[in-house]
């Protein structure tokens, strides 16, 4: 493994989840998932490598010189805002199955589980099934859908249990704005507030309700939004904390600045961020994570790896570690 996608996807359908399943859920008339009904593609003119089958992705994955691709789901992340326990556990069952046979097609192919966050005993048995039966590679969660913020304390048997297994926890943003929010007209608008704020949101709570310093082993990432808001988070975090911390967040025991230079949490970066090099120099590049977001339309195949490989504003070791180093690391392959 020289060049990893820490966070390609698989568009999973309606067919693909149904056929794993329990009844009486395979039963259910309509689709699965709610739909917001907005167009994504455009009308046609994005999105058109979304029907890809596998073969195609492997040699799009030669084509961009990717080695292995992590494979997190598209429409399945709405399974955290479901109001069903039950099919919410029935759900996610269903998808870790399908996401574990789509990955035998290629030991180049890692796939990740999702899990029911409305029932959380049943969270950390799906997690210990996904990784010790089904051998996925990771935990995604959705940052919208939940009730409860990640560092809550309802969710630390599940992190308990992902430190034990090894198992690191990926934070991943979805299509939406952040909840109740009703002032947006277009999808464009909603996009570009929803996954930077609910990541923004889910960092807070991970770190000021203590999962740092309760489970220093527990590598965590954040993904889909870039990495140039990491310095300014942190540094508005850290003055936060140093006037109200010791009273208001008692198990964040440190600034937050303190526990991310400790190394288990990691950032996704975009390929033309211009603000990498700072970023870099701010927590350093042993942290951030290559992500492809193949095949989804705002993605950048085929010029992906071309476009880091050929930046002239940071280090050959920086691009070797954003490119393989990193994920090796924070996905335990090393």
């Amino acid at each position: 493994m020289n060049t990893i996608d820490a966070d390609g996807h698989i568009v999973e359908k309606n067919s693909d989840i149904r056929k794993y399943l329990a009844e009486p859920y395979n039963k259910r008339g309509g689709p699965l998932l709610p739909s917001d009904g907005l167009d994504t593609g455009m009308g046609g003119q994005v999105g058109g490598m979304e029907d890809n089958d596998i073969p195609t992705r492997l040699k799009d994955m030669d084509k961009e010189g990717i080695d292995v691709s992590v494979l997190f789901p598209t429409s399945s992340f709405a399974v955290a805002g479901f109001m069903e326990r039950d099919y919410a556990v029935a759900y996610a069952r269903a998808y870790n199955d399908f996401i574990s046979e789509v990955c035998k097609a290629s030991p180049r192919l890692k796939g990740v589980a999702l899990l029911p966050m409305q029932d959380p005993a049943a969270a950390v048995d799906e997690a210990n099934r996904a990784v010790t039966r089904l051998g996925l590679s990771a935990i995604a969660v959705a940052t919208q859908g939940m009730k409860d913020h990640l560092g809550s304390q309802i969710y630390w048997p599940l992190y308990e249990e992902l430190q034990r297994l090894n198992t690191p926890l990926c934070v991943h943003n979805r299509r939406e704005g952040p909840a109740g929010e009703k002032r947006f007209d277009s999808f464009i608008f909603m996009h570009t507030i929803g996954r930077p704020v609910e990541t923004f949101i889910q960092f807070a709570g991970l770190m000021y309700g203590g999962i740092a310093e309760r489970f220093p082993k527990l590598r965590i990432s954040f993904l889909e939004c870039g990495v140039g808001w990491v310095p300014y988070w942190i540094e508005r975090m850290d003055e936060e904390w140093e006037k109200r911390g010791k009273v208001e967040a008692p198990h964040c025991k440190h600034k937050p600045s303190e526990y991310i230079a400790q190394g288990n949490w990691f950032f996704a970066m975009e390929p033309e961020e211009h603000t990498l090099p700072y970023v870099i120099e701010t927590i350093g590049d042993d942290k951030i994570l290559f992500a492809s977001d193949y095949p989804h339309w705002d993605g950048m195949f085929p010029y992906v790896t071309a476009t880091i490989r050929g930046r002239k504003d940071i280090s050959e070791q920086a691009k070797n570690r954003v490119l393989g180093e990193n994920a090796k690391r924070f996905y335990g392959w090393q």
